[in-house]
């Protein structure tokens, strides 16, 4: 019984640790996408060699947050694994179907505004974040 209990926080510790692990490699990432994007602009004043280091430094993270991402994922028990899997692919589907409209509506200046890949990227992250949410609840 007392084994059952200690497995149960090694999971939960690993949880956690795979957790933190991915948020701080994911807040790495914006950092360097904040930095590739500003830093011409505002550092650097174009200057093409710390450009280019910042996209390959920007790229590197990106390697890294993958990697994280993988484990975290493997860690995962089935239940969870399902969950994040079909918000995932959510996310995906919503990111193909509305990439196109936008990109065509931009074309013709339907919209209002410019329409940017940071546009695109945030209706992925919110649609991620509701399909856990729900994935989740759904199961509990």
């Amino acid at each position: 019984m007392n084994q059952l209990k200690n497995s149960g926080n090694g999971y939960q510790s690993r949880t956690r640790t795979n957790v933190v692990r991915l948020a701080l490699w994911n807040g790495a990432w914006v950092g360097t996408c904040a930095l590739m994007a500003f830093g011409p602009k505002v550092l650097w004043d174009r200057a093409l060699l710390l450009t280019l280091l910042a996209v390959a430094l920007n790229v590197g993270v990106g390697v890294g947050m993958l990697l994280a991402n993988k484990k975290y994922v493997q860690e995962l028990d089935e239940l969870q694994r399902k969950v994040y899997l079909h918000a995932l692919a959510t996310t995906v589907g919503v990111g193909l179907i509305a990439s196109v409209p936008i990109s065509v509506m931009a074309g013709y200046r339907v919209i209002p505004f410019k329409a940017d890949m940071a546009y695109l990227e945030m209706l992925m992250a919110l649609t991620f974040v509701v399909a856990m949410l729900y994935g989740t609840r759904r199961y509990r």
